[in-house]
C-alpha cells in the first residue's frame, strides 16, 4: 500500500482502514494525477460515515496496463464539494449522481442535474435542456413513450434543418431502487435482484455481484464452476451480439440479415437453456459457484448447437458486410475519435471500435479467464460499421473460445459454502459483460453485513457516448447510431 491509494486487484477485499482517507484539496490531486497517467475512473460514490454532516466519498480507479486497481477516498463535511468534472470529464455522472443521492453539491459542475430523480417531488425527464438559439434552430423532442416495446427514456435534439447541432438524454424512468435493496444487510434475494438489474445482461450482474460476496468471504469458486460461468458468460455475449447485428440490419431495411440473426439469437439463447434450463440464465450463478452442471452428453449437445450457430450467422452477417448499401450506412456514421472515448471512459465494444484496447477479460482477469484468455478485438474508425465489427470478430472469439473449453472440462464440485463475510473490508468485481465492464463494489459493516453496494453497468459510461455520436449527423441517423451502442436503460436507472 503506498500512501496515495490502496493498490489492489479485481476481486480482492480490502479493510477499509487500509484506504487511505486524504482532505479534499489532495484527494483531486492524486485523482488527477492517476487519469492523466492512464487509469480510469471505475466507481466513484458516496457512503454515510456515522457522523452526522459528513459523507465520505470513495474513489475506484482501474489501471489497464498493470492490471491493478487503486481506492482511496475523501471525507466531505457540509453540503458541498469542488468539482472535479471540469479537469476529469469520466466524472460528470458519477458527481452527478452523489449531488443526486447525498445533497452534496459539486461547485462548478458544468451541468449539475439529477441522474434518475429518485427522490423528491420532482419527476424523471423534467428540468432544464440545453438550448441551441439561433435563426432556423429547432428542437424535436422524442419520448419517453416509443413504439413497441423499447424501454422509456426522453431524447431532446437540437436540430437544423435535418443536422443535429445537439442531443440531450433524460432518463430515470426504470429506476427500482436496486442498489439500496442490495445494501440493505444479508439480503436473501440479492442475487435474483442482482439476475434483474438488466433482463439481458442477467449472467454478467450475478456474476460480478457472487464475486463480491466470494471476496468477501476469503473463497473461490471451484474450477468446474469458473468454467461453466465463462461459457455462460461468452453465450450471452454471443446472443446479444448476434441480435445487435440483426436489430442494426433492420434500421437499415437490410431484411436478410435482420431475419435471420432474430432467429439465430434465439439458438444462442436456447444454448443457455440447455444448460441452466433457463434462456437468460437466471439461476445459473450463485454466491460460491453455479447452479447447474455441464455434464459429458450437454457438453457434446452444446458444441453440435454451437457449430450449427456458428455457420448461421457467418452466413447472415458476411452477406451483411459484404453489401454496398449497409457499408454506405454503416460508414463514417455516428463517429466518436479515441480521444472522445478515452476521455468519457467508455467501455466495451464501444470502446475498442474507437480504438480504445480496454477489455475486463484481458485487462483484470478472473475466475477461468486467468487460465484462458480470449484476443482482445478492437477497430479505429469509432463510427457504426467499426461498433458493427467489433461484434462480429467477437463473436468468432466467443465461439472457439467456448468449443476449446467445453471440450475439456473439468471434473469436480459446483459450489462451496462462503461462511460469514469479512467485518469492515470492500470488495470489487469487474466484469467484462456484453456492453462491457460492468462493477460491483461491496463494503461490509462492523458486523459483516453488506451496509453499502454501488452497482455500475456500462451503459453509465456509455450514454453520453450516443449524445457525442450525433452531433452533426442527420437526425434520421439516430435509431442507427441508438442501435450501434444498444445501452440498457433499466441498467443505467437501477
Amino acid at each position: 500500500m503506498n500512501n496515495k491509494m490502496r493498490v489492489t486487484s479485481n476481486l480482492s477485499a480490502v479493510e477499509r482502514r487500509q484506504i487511505p482517507r486524504h482532505d479534499m484539496e489532495t484527494f483531486r490531486r492524486i485523482v488527477a494525477e492517476a487519469l492523466s497517467a492512464g487509469q480510469r475512473v471505475v466507481s466513484f460514490f458516496g457512503c454515510k460515515t456515522g457522523d452526522a454532516g459528513t459523507t465520505e466519498l470513495l474513489m475506484v480507479l482501474a489501471d489497464d496496463a498493470n492490471s491493478t486497481v487503486g481506492l482511496l477516498s475523501t471525507v466531505v463535511n457540509g453540503s458541498r464539494f469542488e468539482s472535479m468534472t471540469p479537469a476529469c470529464p469520466q466524472l460528470h455522472l458519477f458527481e452527478r449522481e452523489i449531488f443526486e443521492q447525498f445533497s452534496l453539491r459539486p461547485e462548478g459542475h458544468p451541468w449539475l442535474k439529477p441522474v434518475r430523480y429518485p427522490h423528491g417531488d420532482m419527476p424523471a425527464g423534467t428540468g432544464d435542456f440545453y438550448r441551441v438559439e439561433g435563426e432556423a434552430v429547432h428542437e424535436v423532442a422524442v419520448g419517453p413513450v416509443h413504439a413497441g416495446i423499447i424501454e422509456p427514456g426522453h431524447f431532446r435534439f437540437q436540430c437544423h434543418g435535418e443536422e443535429v447541432f445537439h442531443l440531450e438524454i433524460a432518463l430515470g424512468y426504470q429506476y427500482r431502487g436496486i442498489e439500496e435493496a442490495l445494501g440493505n444487510g444479508a439480503n436473501p434475494r440479492g442475487v435474483h435482484l442482482a439476475e434483474t438489474i438488466a433482463g439481458d445482461t442477467s449472467i454478467g450482474h450475478s456474476m460480478a455481484y457472487c464475486q463480491t460476496l466470494e471476496a468477501l468471504a476469503g473463497r473461490e469458486a471451484p474450477v468446474k464452476a469458473q468454467v461453466i460461468r465463462a461459457i455462460l458468460l461468452e453465450l450471452e455475449r454471443l446472443a446479444n451480439h448476434t441480435g445487435d447485428l440483426g436489430a442494426l440490419s433492420g434500421d437499415i431495411a437490410f431484411l436478410p440479415t435482420a431475419s435471420f440473426n432474430g432467429r439465430i439469437r434465439g439458438d444462442f439463447l436456447n444454448m443457455t437453456a440447455l444448460l441452466c434450463g433457463n434462456r437468460f440464465g437466471r439461476g445459473a450463478v450463485r454466491p460460491g459457484g453455479v447452479g447447474c452442471d455441464l455434464e459429458y452428453a450437454r457438453a457434446k449437445s452444446l458444441q453440435k448447437a454451437l457449430a450449427q450457430g456458428m455457420a448461421d450467422v457467418r452466413n447472415a452477417v458476411e452477406l451483411l458486410f459484404d453489401t454496398p448499401s449497409v457499408l454506405a450506412r454503416f460508414e463514417h456514421t455516428g463517429t466518436v475519435p479515441a480521444s472522445v472515448a478515452s476521455a468519457f471512459g467508455a467501455v466495451g465494444p464501444a470502446a475498442r471500435a474507437s480504438g480504445v484496447a480496454q477489455d475486463i477479460r484481458t485487462d483484470h482477469p478472473s475466475g477461468f479467464f486467468r487460465f484462458a484468455q480470449i484476443p482482445m478485438m478492437t477497430c479505429d474508425t469509432g463510427d457504426v460499421y467499426a461498433r458493427a465489427y467489433v461484434r462480429w470478430l467477437e463473436i468468432q472469439q466467443s465461439v472457439r473460445f467456448i468449443e476449446e473449453v467445453a471440450c475439456d472440462l473439468p471434473d469436480g464440485i459446483l459450489r462451496t459454502e462462503l461462511g460469514p463475510l469479512r467485518p469492515d473490508h470492500v470488495a470489487v468485481s469487474m466484469v467484462e459483460g456484453w456492453r462491457g465492464q460492468l462493477t460491483h463494489v461491496a463494503i461490509t459493516d462492523a458486523e459483516g453485513r453488506i451496509c453499502r453496494r454501488k452497482v455500475t453497468d456500462p451503459s453509465f459510461h456509455n450514454w453520453s457516448l450516443l449524445a457525442y455520436a450525433l452531433r452533426n449527423q442527420q437526425i434520421s441517423d439516430f435509431p442507427l447510431c441508438n442501435k450501434s451502442f444498444n445501452l440498457s436503460y433499466c441498467g443505467h436507472d437501477l
